[in-house]
């Protein structure tokens, strides 16, 4: 009998846990625009191999005062503005979601120190179905460094 209900218990616990979804995070690299910047951003490319799509809703790390997620948005006549993503952004099922520069991307504001080259940054993510994910992302401040981003910039 109590084999019974143990197995009944477990099967019930099985059932209501929710599918998580397998994200990974790759191709990972934070940067800043120097060492006396105030602010950096954290780049990257979520993947889930899931069968179901998931959000990520929120950024968390101890090196900025404010993390949050942000993306650029054309606001027309070559103006682009930097804004919160409160809403977070969906990974599809089998898919991918990159934060790339002049695109989304996880936004550090009021610095602690310097990011310096070579240095790592551990950044929690928390995605709606899969939950906290912390990631040592790598400082990398030669990277994308000759990419275009927007010439008139408003954050």
């Amino acid at each position: 009998m109590l084999k019974t209900t143990l197995l009944a218990g477990l099967s019930a616990l099985a059932l209501a846990a929710p599918a998580l979804a397998d994200i990974t995070i790759s191709d990972a690299y934070a940067r800043s625009a120097g060492a006396m910047a105030k602010t950096g951003a954290a780049f990257f490319t979520i993947g889930n191999d899931g069968d179901a799509p998931d959000r990520l809703v929120a950024a968390h790390s101890e090196v900025a005062r404010v993390t949050e997620l942000h993306t650029h948005k054309d606001m027309g006549d070559g103006v682009v503005k930097m804004m919160p993503v409160p809403e977070g952004f969906e990974v599809p099922a089998h898919g991918t979601h990159a934060l790339a520069r002049g695109g989304d991307h996880v936004m550090f504001m009021g610095l602690d120190g310097p990011l310096e080259q070579g240095d790592t940054v551990t950044v929690t993510l928390t995605f709606e179905t899969a939950g906290d994910i912390t990631v040592e992302i790598p400082v990398d401040l030669e990277r994308g460094a000759g990419e275009a981003m927007p010439q008139h910039h408003d954050h």
